[in-house]
């Protein structure tokens, strides 16, 4: 059996030219996002992290933060 990438290959292959291209161009722009985010998170130091948390653990003590259930509301559907 051909793996998912390949079977993802064939299914796009059958459709029209713009729309192979139009996927193509966002699979890219997805690949580059990704690694850029890699790159800047392993350069990314102990220390910077660490002034990161701080800050945010002083947001949550002023009450500056959203629960997240507010900013993303659970469907009851899938609870």
């Amino acid at each position: 059996m051909a793996d998912l990438l390949e079977q993802v290959v064939a299914e796009i292959q059958k459709l029209p030219q713009d729309q192979r291209d139009a996927i193509a161009a966002r699979i890219i722009a997805d690949l580059k996002y990704e690694q850029a985010w890699t790159e800047r998170f392993e350069a990314t130091t102990d220390e910077e992290w660490d002034r990161l948390a701080e800050g945010v653990r002083r947001e949550v003590a002023a009450g500056d933060t959203v629960p997240l259930d507010d900013v993303f509301p659970v469907n009851q559907s899938q609870q």
